[in-house]
C-alpha cells in the first residue's frame, strides 16, 4: 500500500490515512501536553498577580510606631469661658502639654490590625485662665503626669500604598493611594498623681485629703490607678516600603473624676488643717474672695467644688513613624533579595 507523510507531524500514513503496524499514535498525548503548558503559562501569572495582592500584606503584619505630640486635660479646672465640660469645647490650648508613646501593630486581617500602646503625657489646668465666675473664684490649679497603657482595634478603610516606581510605557502598574484612612477603640489603664505648686514646690494632691478623703463624712478615697477608653482617628501616608508618617488624634474616656483633685463638695477647712496641716487646708480652697465674687459665691462646707456627674477625659494629638517588620517564609539570601526588589505592584 502507497504511504505519504503528514505534513505537520512528519508521521508516516497510509494513503487511507491510517498509520503502519507497530507505530504508535502519540498525536492525543501530544495535544494534551502542550495544552498543560499553556495552562501553566496562563495560571503563573494571574496567581502571582493574586499572591501579590492578595497575600502580599502577610509578610509585614508587624510594624512599630513612635509618637510625638501634645496633651491636654478636659475636666473642671481651667476651659473656656463657660462651665466646665469633659469634651473637646471646653479646651484650654495653653494648658498643651508634651506627649510621647512607643506602640506595636499586628495586622489580623488586611484592613484590620490590634495595637499595644504605651504613651507618657501631661496634663494640667488652672481656674485662673478662665472669666467664668464660680471657676475664676475658685482659684484651684494642678499638674499630673500620666501614663497609658492601651490596647486597641483598628478598621483601616483606606490604606496608604506606594504603588508602581517606574514609569514604563505602556505598562498599566497600581496606583499609589496617597493617603491611609483609620479608626480605633479600645481599652487601657493609666496612672495619674495630682499635684499643685506652693513656694515654688510642687505637692502631691492625694495624701492632703482635699475633699475630707478620711475624715468622717468626707469623700471617698481615689486610687491613681484607673480603667480608661481610648478611641481615635488617624491618617497615615507611605514614604517608603518600610516607613511611613502619620498623624493621630485620640480621645480618652476615663472612669475617675480626680485626676484634678477636684471632684464633690467643700469639706470644712479647720478639720482639714487640724488633720494634715496648713498647706492641705489652703490647697483645698485657694478662693479669691475679692471683688464682686465675694458677695456672689461662697466656699463654705458642703458648697460646690467639683462636679461629679463629669469624669475627666483627656486627649492625645500626635506625629506618628511607623516601620514595617517584614518576615521572609524563606530563609534563601536569594529569595529575600528578590522581595526587597520588589518595587512595581501590578
Amino acid at each position: 500500500m502507497m504511504t505519504g507523510t503528514l505534513a505537520i507531524t512528519g508521521r508516516p500514513l497510509y494513503l487511507d490515512g491510517t498509520a503502519p503496524r507497530g507505530m504508535k499514535d502519540r498525536s492525543g498525548w501530544r495535544s494534551a501536553s502542550v495544552w498543560v503548558v499553556l495552562m501553566g503559562i496562563a495560571v503563573t501569572p494571574a496567581h502571582a498577580q493574586y499572591f501579590r495582592k492578595s497575600n502580599y500584606w502577610k509578610t509585614n503584619r508587624n510594624e512599630l510606631t513612635i509618637g510625638f505630640g501634645a496633651s491636654n486635660f478636659l475636666g473642671e479646672l481651667g476651659g473656656r469661658d463657660q462651665v466646665g465640660t469633659n469634651f473637646i469645647w471646653d479646651l484650654e490650648l495653653s494648658q498643651t502639654k508634651p506627649a510621647v508613646s512607643l506602640g506595636w501593630r499586628y495586622h489580623t486581617f488586611e484592613k484590620q490590625s490590634v495595637r499595644t500602646t504605651l504613651t507618657y503625657g501631661i496634663l494640667s489646668g488652672n481656674d485662673n485662665l478662665t472669666s467664668e465666675v464660680f471657676r475664676h473664684n475658685r482659684n484651684l490649679h494642678f499638674r499630673s503626669d500620666v501614663i497609658e497603657l492601651s490596647v486597641v482595634y483598628e478598621i483601616h478603610l483606606f490604606k496608604e500604598e506606594l504603588g508602581h516606581v517606574y514609569d514604563l510605557r505602556g505598562v498599566k502598574g497600581q496606583k499609589a493611594s496617597k493617603i491611609g484612612f483609620y479608626g480605633f477603640i479600645g481599652v487601657g489603664g493609666f496612672y495619674f498623681d495630682p499635684r499643685a505648686r506652693f513656694n515654688n514646690t510642687w505637692v502631691r494632691l492625694k495624701p492632703l485629703g482635699t475633699e475630707g478623703q478620711g475624715l468622717p463624712g468626707g469623700a471617698t478615697e481615689y486610687s491613681n490607678f484607673q480603667f480608661c477608653i481610648p478611641m481615635g482617628l488617624g491618617i497615615r501616608k507611605a514614604m517608603s516600603r518600610q516607613w511611613s508618617v502619620g498623624l493621630e488624634l485620640q480621645y480618652t474616656k476615663t472612669f475617675t473624676d480626680y485626676i484634678d483633685d477636684v471632684s464633690t463638695v467643700y469639706y470644712d477647712n479647720d478639720a482639714i488643717a487640724a488633720e494634715h496641716g496648713a498647706v492641705a487646708a489652703y490647697l483645698a480652697d485657694p478662693s479669691l474672695h475679692e471683688g464682686r465674687y465675694i458677695t456672689e459665691i461662697t466656699t463654705a462646707a458642703g458648697q460646690q467644688r467639683g462636679d461629679s456627674s463629669d469624669n475627666d477625659a483627656y486627649m492625645f494629638f500626635k506625629l506618628q513613624l511607623h516601620y514595617k517588620l517584614y518576615k521572609y517564609k524563606s530563609g534563601s539570601k536569594k529569595y529575600r533579595a528578590r522581595i526587597r526588589r520588589q518595587k512595581i505592584v501590578f
